[in-house]
This record gives structure tokens, C-alpha cells and sequence, in this order.
């Protein structure tokens, strides 16, 4: 394997804190890491191919559980468009990149030296192996929040779709319209520099409507922004041009796993 860039610190240990989760069997992280070219010349070790199995089929799960819950007025149509545009190669890829897998993947002497740590289908098939691993050592709530920290604010995006209007700028309207005031965003950044990660609320009228989460503050303001959209999109219809906070309080956004994430 590659060496760390934190020169004395171990690379799985590394990989740990940037996946969120400490393994109770390490052996599972090994075997996620192992590909077949590293398996036939090391001999008689299990490759990742089986927990990469099943870590494709935990992953679209997941996806697919996060998005009926949290898109309820989504056709089957565009659930699948939306699974579709996060759950594939080039996006597995580069989740796999961002987590530094290519660093700690073990390949066989061939694979590696033909560029093997920078192939897209490695890097996407071990972060599925690695998402299986985490399944069978922590179970599904330990899975829920990994993915939804890799994946949540690329899930958001896709739901907004190409070329879709900005939803800051959106909520933003509606609300100087409504009420005539701007929402305020909180942004909150947790995480190591290399792996940060940033949870945004967005209030109005003194309410927090809606939280999200992103790899960037402009990302995670997007997505509350979207979450707090949902609720307030019908405001615009209604015949008082104050609503109350009382209004707002019934509209505020919880979403499924947040807690975990």
C-alpha cells in the first residue's frame, strides 16, 4: 500500500476517522481493501468481491429508503432517475477518491503499476465493499450514516436536477414577498480539514423550516434551503401575506437519519 500523507500515523486508521467509524473487527476493513490481484498473488485470501456485492445492494437501499422518505412527492420515475445519477461508477468513484481508497487498496503488482489506484471501477468498487463492511460490523444504522454523509449532498443535487433554479434564491423571494424579510442561514462545519462536512439551518421569521448538510457552506445552504422550499412552497398561495410562527412550526423539516449522519 501507499504510504499515508501523515508520515508515523496508520492509513487505516486514517480511513476510519474519514469514514466516521471505528471497526469492532478490523478483519472486515482488510478484506474490503483486498482486490482479487492482491488475493491471487498473496494466495488463499479472500478479495472484496463478495462484500462488494453486498455493499451495492445495502447502498441502493439506502439511497433509495432516504429519498422515498424524503421526496414524497417524486414519482417512481424520477426516484429511480435520482438513485441512478448518485449510485453509479463515476460518482462511486469519486466518494472512493475523496475517502483516499486508491491510497490503501491492496492491489497485485501488475494492477498497481499500470495505474490501478487511480481506476475508476477500483475506486468505485471497493467504497462498495467498504460500505458493506461497515454494514456487517455496525448494522444499519451504522450504513444509514455513512452513506448519508458521502452521499447526502450529491443526493440533494440531483434532486434539484440540471439546469434547476437556485433554491436560496427561491426561498429567498417568497419569503421577502411574503413577509418581507430574508431568511438567515446558520452554518455549523464539523470534521477534519480533508473531510469537512457543514450542516446549515435556515430560519424565517424567527423559525428554523429547514436544515441540510453539504461538503461546502454554499452546498449545505442550498440544501436547507431545498428542505425548508418543500414546506414553504404552497405559502405562496394562501391569502394572508403574514403567516404566523405557529405556521412555521409546523412546518419545520426533520429528515429520516439526520441524527445518524
Amino acid at each position: 500500500m501507499n504510504g499515508s500523507p501523515e508520515q508515523g500515523a496508520d492509513p487505516l486508521d486514517q480511513l476510519a476517522d474519514r469514514l466516521g467509524w471505528t471497526f469492532c473487527d478490523s478483519g472486515l476493513l482488510m478484506r474490503a481493501l483486498s482486490h482479487r490481484s492482491w488475493c491471487a498473488e498473496a494466495g488463499d485470501q479472500p478479495s472484496n468481491e463478495r462484500l462488494e456485492f453486498l455493499g451495492d445492494a445495502v447502498l441502493g437501499l439506502v439511497v433509495a429508503d432516504h429519498c422515498h422518505r424524503r421526496y414524497p412527492e417524486l414519482s417512481e420515475g424520477s426516484l429511480a432517475k435520482m438513485r441512478a445519477a448518485v449510485v453509479n461508477t463515476a460518482v462511486l468513484a469519486e466518494v472512493g477518491s475523496e475517502l483516499g481508497l486508491g491510497d490503501v487498496v491492496k492491489l497485485g503488482r501488475g494492477e498497481d503499476s499500470s495505474g490501478g489506484r487511480r481506476k475508476s471501477s477500483i475506486l468505485a468498487n471497493t467504497t462498495e465493499a467498504v460500505i458493506g463492511a461497515v454494514y456487517l460490523d455496525g448494522g444499519w444504522e451504522a450504513v444509514f450514516g455513512l452513506v448519508m454523509r458521502l452521499l447526502d449532498s450529491r443526493i440533494a443535487e440531483a434532486a434539484a436536477g440540471p439546469g434547476s433554479e437556485d433554491f436560496k434564491t427561491r426561498l429567498q423571494e417568497v419569503v421577502a414577498r411574503r413577509i418581507r424579510e430574508l431568511p438567515r442561514y446558520e452554518v455549523v462545519g464539523t470534521g477534519p480539514d480533508h473531510a469537512r462536512r457543514y450542516t446549515a439551518q435556515v430560519f424565517v421569521a424567527g423559525e428554523a423550516v429547514g436544515e441540510g448538510r453539504g461538503r461546502s457552506k454554499k452546498d449545505a445552504e442550498q440544501a436547507a434551503a431545498r428542505a425548508a422550499w418543500g414546506v414553504l412552497d404552497a405559502w405562496d398561495d394562501t391569502e394572508d401575506p403574514e403567516p404566523s410562527g405557529a405556521g412555521f412550526e409546523a412546518g419545520t423539516v426533520s429528515r429520516h437519519g439526520d441524527g445518524d449522519a
